[in-house]
């Protein structure tokens, strides 16, 4: 902050992102905001003013990110922009419904975004949208990749299980050394209060879906369960024992997320805790979408599972994006993000028939 006494941090907060002062000799202070939109999550795009006066973005399920500012106290909101307001007047969009469920000591949140227009007549297929990280976690944010779904006529889930950050360092921790463990109950489980709270969802037709860990977490519900009946895993891993040796942060991240050993002096964790080992337990189709320039989860973890489950004959398409990163699915080029949508769509819309 200008007075060089205090930093202005943007802080994971249960459900939302949160803005809190930092005095460099007191306890933290948060920032009385979001009276302006009571759901919104606030994000880290934050620039302060001589004056100390805050600019930030904020947006929520419905609305996509518009610039507010405030004082340095929190007080005196206002939002700036409404760069978004004619495509909202012009469009249909959903909004989540927010749950909490208890498993295994663990409060967890979880939602249901309804399909646009939900059909009285007729239930509705489902897509179970598993987030990456696997710290990261969904909130009260915009998310054009759900209201794609959402518009095209399925009901989207998705749950912040133990791994996800903004609940305390013991939540966010509680995953690691056990990928497919307690994370893959906590999502299942999500599924089925979810399931449990929507009537209008037909839970003979789920999908299942999610990029990074999200896919890694595709790759494994499908060879552990065959409730789904198709699913979509991007950007995914397979194996992570080759996760280590080819991933731009496979020897530092993986292994801490392993519970700290290598792979040559804990072989046989690797093995338990990857997809590629129950590959012949795999009944559901299975799209997979990667980016050959992905460095993250190189396109080896996708080729590796789609040779395994062309071999078995199983139903598998690989479809690989050229000149993209790992997160092309947000930043890549416009036709690559559009083709990808359509690739999806069809990819579900095929083996769960909505009726559009």
């Amino acid at each position: 902050m200008p007075d060089g006494k205090s930093l202005l941090i943007g802080a994971n907060d249960g459900t939302r992102v949160s803005l809190w002062v930092q005095p460099l000799d007191g306890p933290a202070r948060k920032l009385d905001l979001g009276k302006l939109s009571p759901s919104s999550s606030f994000w880290v795009d934050v620039a302060v003013g001589k004056d100390s006066s805050i600019a930030f973005t904020a947006t929520d399920p419905r609305s996509p990110a518009e610039v507010f500012v405030c004082h340095a106290d929190g007080t005196s909101e206002r939002q700036l922009t409404n760069l978004n307001a004619a495509w909202k007047a012009e469009v249909e969009l959903s909004g989540p419904e927010r749950f909490t469920f208890n498993r295994a000591g663990f409060d967890i949140d979880g939602w249901v975004m309804k399909p646009c227009r939900v059909d009285p007549a007729r239930r509705s297929p489902a897509l179970l949208w598993i987030h990456g990280g696997p710290h990261r976690e969904f909130g009260y944010y915009f998310s054009l990749e759900f209201q794609v779904y959402a518009g095209a006529g399925y009901a989207v889930v998705y749950t912040n299980p133990r791994g996800s950050q903004g609940y305390g360092e013991a939540f966010s921790r509680a995953v690691v050394g056990d990928w497919g463990g307690g994370d893959f109950a906590d999502i299942m489980a999500g599924l089925d209060e979810a399931l449990r709270r929507s009537p209008f969802v037909d839970a003979d037709r789920l999908g299942i879906m999610g990029i990074s860990y999200g896919g890694y977490m595709t790759n494994w519900a499908i060879a552990h369960t065959n409730r789904f009946k198709a699913a979509c895993a991007e950007g995914s891993i397979s194996n992570i024992h080759t996760q280590v040796g080819t991933s731009d942060i496979g020897h530092v991240w993986t292994v801490s997320e392993s519970g700290g050993s290598p792979p040559w002096e804990h072989p046989a964790w690797y093995v338990e805790h990857s997809p590629l080992t129950y590959v012949t337990r795999v009944e559901t189709p299975l799209l997979i979408v990667h980016a050959e320039q992905d460095l993250r989860c190189p396109i080896d973890q996708a080729e590796q599972m789609f040779v395994a489950l062309k071999k078995l004959g199983r139903d598998v398409t690989f479809v690989r994006f050229a000149d993209e990163s790992h997160t092309f699915s947000a930043t890549g080029t416009p036709r690559h993000r559009l083709e990808r949508y359509r690739l999806i769509l069809e990819w579900f819309d095929t083996r769960l028939t909505p009726g559009r």
